[in-house]
């Protein structure tokens, strides 16, 4: 598989999610998937982060800036509530997405005995520079 020539980007990306919070903001492992430049809808690139779940591992709330976010379950069972929308289990094999600016109150593994694993797929502008996750700040 060739790398692409952004994977130093996505690298970082992963750094900064798992640092961006004095305290631990994700109870798990970011390994970066890949990232591509999209050729046929210019200025737009792809990203994607692999979250790795301990049993009971939590993500604090957050939000995603302009980015347009798919998630998808592959493994285990996710506990998630983007903006004021219900709180939902999605299992593997199952996903949703989140709108540019939407806030993620809720991202955890459903279970305290299972680990689960997330693939998180970002759309963004080619030239953004900010954090693919900004995580709130304490109060």
């Amino acid at each position: 598989m060739k790398l692409s020539p952004l994977a130093p980007l996505i690298a970082f990306a992963a750094f900064a999610l798992v640092t961006a919070s004095p305290a631990k903001a994700v109870d798990g492992t970011i390994t970066p998937a890949f990232q591509y430049a999209i050729p046929n809808i210019p200025g737009k690139t792809v990203t994607a982060l692999l979250v790795d779940y301990p049993p009971g591992a939590k993500t604090a709330p957050h939000r995603h800036g302009s980015a347009f976010v798919m998630a998808y379950v592959v493994s285990g069972a996710i506990r998630s509530q983007v903006d004021d929308g219900p709180v939902t289990v999605f299992h593997a094999g199952q996903s949703w997405s989140e709108q540019p600016h939407a806030h993620h109150r809720v991202s955890e593994n459903a279970s305290d005995t299972e680990p689960a694993k997330l693939l998180a797929i970002f759309i963004t502008s080619t030239k953004s520079k900010g954090e693919l996750v900004m995580f709130d700040k304490k109060k």
